[in-house]
């Protein structure tokens, strides 16, 4: 007599992956399409929109190549916890959060910005000598 194991239910896991040129106009694309998608799949969107705001504009500013776009991902997970990458071309700029920068200057604040908003953030490396910086968060109750 065999033993059986009960029967797993894959976790539901919805992707969603395009690919931008490294301009701004990519960059408001993005955030664009974030909100969009997270919309369809019934979820809220506006950190996660301000997550993705911060990463592109990122990738376009300090990952651009000539001729090289960047990469969107969302990841969302049964538990509700999404996941954010954005590849672009630079592997070489790794990020980092910068020194307390004054209230008035013009950049600076990105990536406090997204680990505000993300539980966990990180960089990973990415195929062509690329890279990914990706940021998990937490979603809330949708407000109607």
């Amino acid at each position: 007599m065999s033993q059986k194991s009960p029967t797993q239910i894959p976790l539901l896991t919805r992707h969603f992956t395009i690919q931008l040129s490294a301009t701004r106009r990519g960059a408001r694309l993005a955030r664009l399409l974030t909100e969009r998608q997270l919309d369809e799949w019934g979820e809220p969107y506006d950190a996660a929109a301000q997550v993705v705001a911060e990463l592109a504009s990122n990738a376009v500013l300090h990952g651009r190549v000539r001729g090289r776009d960047f990469r969107l991902g969302l990841k969302l997970h049964a538990d509700r916890t999404l996941r954010v990458e954005v590849t672009d071309a630079r592997g070489d700029r790794i990020p980092r959060v910068p020194e307390p920068v004054a209230e008035d200057a013009e950049f600076g604040r990105g990536l406090r910005i997204v680990a505000a908003y993300a539980s966990r953030w990180g960089v990973e490396e990415a195929p062509a000598h690329g890279k990914t910086v990706w940021a998990e968060l937490r979603l809330g109750s949708k407000v109607t």
